[in-house]
C-alpha cells in the first residue's frame, strides 16, 4: 500500500512526537536534522523501504548484523517453523535446538574452540568473556585498545576506548588499561602477572576500519603465552565472512582462547549474541557449577533456529568467498575515488566487506553520509571516529549495487567538497 504525502507526514510527525515523549528526543532531532526522519517501513534483500515506499540501498548492514541481507528466505523459513512449535525454552528439558546451533558453530570455529554459551547481544557476550577469562586465571586486570569499542553494559564499557562514553559512569572495572591498537610493544610494556586477558576486535570497527600490520596479532599470541593471559578476540561485526574469511583471525593465522560473536550470528533476522572457547577455559567457568552464568532468553529456539539456519546459509551459498571477492572491488574503487579526491580523503582502509573512508573533519564525514542518503544509498557514522565513513553491505550485494555505492560515495564527496569551497570563497 503507497501512502500519499500527507500520510507520510503525519505519520513521521507522531513518530517522531512519540520518539520526543517516551524515548529519546535527541535522536528524533538528529535524525530529522540529518533528512532520516520519514520512519522505515520494510526490508529485504539489501534494501530498505520507508513508508513513503523510497527505497535505499543499505550500506550499513545493521553494522554487520546483515551479512546475509535483510530477511533471508531461508533463516526467516526456519524461525517462522521453529515459531509454530515452540518461542521461548521451558529450561526444564535439554534443548534440540540449542544443541544443533552450538555444534553447527562448533564446526567453523578456530582450532579446538568448540563450546559455546549463546545470550542476547555483542556486549553480553562480551561480558561473559570477561568473566571466564577472570575465573580462568584468577586475575583481576584486563587490557584492551584505545578507540576499541566493545559494547556499553559496564563490563564491556570498561574496556572500550573512548571516555566519551565511560565518564558519566565511573568507577567501572578498577583494574583495565588500554593500549594503542596495532602497537605490540605498548602490550609487551604493559601486560603483567596481574592480567587476565587482552581483549581486542581483529579490525576496529567504530574506531573507523582500522586494520592492525600483519604481525601484530601472532605477535600479540606469543605475548600473551609468555604471560599466562588468555586472548579474547571480538569477533562480534568480523565474524561470519565480513572479512572475507569465517572468523576475521583467520587471515593472521591467530587463535583466540575464547572469542566473541553477534550480529551476522542471528542471520539478520534474530538478535544472537555468544563467546565461545575451549574445554578447559568452559570448566573453569561451567565445571563445578553449570549455572554460574545464565540467562533466561539466550539460547532460546527462535534464536537457535536462525544461528544453525545463518551458519548453513553462509557455508552453502559461498558467502565468505563472495566477501573476499567483492572487498577487493570495494577497496580498489575506493582506492580510485581517493585518486580523485586527495584533497578531501586521507585514507582508505578496510578488509573485505569493511571499509572505512577518512576525511580531515568530523563535519565533512557527516556531509557525506547526508549527500549519499539523498541519492538512496546507506553509509554509516563511526561511533569512536567520526570522521570515518563506513561501507559495510549485505555480503549478497550484487557487482552492480557495489559499484553504485562506490560511485555515489564519490559524487557525496565531490558535492561536500564543493558546497565547501564555496562557503569558504564568500
Amino acid at each position: 500500500m503507497t501512502l500519499d504525502e500527507a500520510a507520510v507526514e503525519r505519520i513521521s510527525e507522531e513518530t517522531a512526537e512519540k520518539y520526543r515523549k517516551y524515548f529519546s528526543p535527541g535522536q528524533a532531532n538528529i535524525l530529522k536534522f540529518s533528512g532520516f526522519d520519514v520512519p522505515e517501513d520494510r526490508a529485504e534483500g539489501c534494501y530498505i523501504y520507508d513508508i513513503s515506499g523510497r527505497k535505499f540501498l543499505d550500506c550499513v548492514g545493521g553494522y554487520g548484523a546483515f551479512s546475509l541481507g535483510h530477511r533471508h528466505p531461508k533463516v526467516v523459513e526456519a524461525v517462522k517453523k521453529q515459531l509454530d512449535k515452540e518461542a521461548l525454552k521451558s529450561h526444564f528439558f535439554m534443548s534440540i535446538e540449542l544443541a544443533d546451533a552450538c555444534e553447527a558453530l562448533a564446526q567453523v570455529l578456530p582450532g579446538d574452540i568448540n563450546y559455546s554459551f549463546l545470550c542476547n547481544s555483542g556486549t553480553e557476550a562480551v561480558e561473559g568473556a570477561l568473566k571466564a577469562a577472570r575465573i580462568h586465571t584468577g586475575r583481576p586486570e584486563y587490557i584492551s585498545a584505545a578507540n576499541g569499542f566493545h559494547g556499553k553494559s559496564f563490563g564491556s564499557l570498561s574496556v572500550s576506548g573512548r571516555e566519551v562514553y565511560k565518564e558519566g559512569f565511573k568507577p567501572l572495572l578498577p583494574i583495565s588499561q588500554q593500549v594503542p591498537f596495532g602497537d605490540a610493544d605498548a602490550l609487551v610494556n604493559t601486560i603483567s602477572n596481574n592480567t587476565a586477558a587482552v581483549i581486542l576486535e581483529v579490525v576496529q570497527g567504530e574506531a573507523g576500519v582500522n586494520v592492525a600490520p600483519d604481525d601484530y596479532f601472532p605477535k600479540v599470541r606469543e605475548i600473551c603465552d609468555a604471560n599466562g593471559t588468555l586472548l579474547i578476540l571480538d569477533e562480534v561485526r568480523t565474524g561470519f565472512g565480513r572479512t572475507g574469511k569465517m572468523f576475521a583471525c583467520e587471515h593472521y593465522d591467530v587463535q583466540p582462547d575464547i572469542i566473541t560473536m553477534a550480529k551476522a550470528l542471528g542471520g539478520g533476522v534474530m538478535p544472537v549474541g555468544a563467546f565461545a572457547a575451549n574445554a578447559d577455559i568452559w570448566n573453569s567457568l561451567f565445571g563445578k557449577n553449570p549455572y554460574l552464568h545464565s540467562t533466561t532468553f539466550g539460547g532460546n529456539p527462535l534464536a537457535c533456529a536462525a544461528v544453525t539456519a545463518a551458519i548453513k546459509t553462509t557455508i552453502e551459498e559461498g558467502v565468505v568467498e563472495r566477501s573476499f571477492r567483492l572487498g577487493k572491488m570495494l577497496l580498489e574503487g575506493l582506492q580510485s575515488v581517493y585518486k580523485l579526491y586527495p584533497n578531501s580523503i586521507k585514507e582508505v582502509r578496510g578488509k573485505g566487506l569493511l571499509a572505512g573512508v577518512e576525511f580531515d573533519s568530523e563535519d565533512f564525514a557527516a556531509l557525506v553520509i547526508a549527500g549519499c542518503g539523498r541519492r538512496d544509498v546507506l553509509v554509516a557514522y563511526s561511533l569512536n571516529n567520526p570522521k570515518v565513513i563506513r561501507i559495510e553491505p549485505p555480503l549478497i550485494i550484487e557487482e552492480s549495487e557495489l559499484q553504485r555505492a562506490i560511485d555515489t560515495v564519490g559524487e557525496a564527496i565531490a558535492e561536500t567538497a564543493e558546497m565547501l569551497e564555496g562557503v569558504m570563497s564568500e
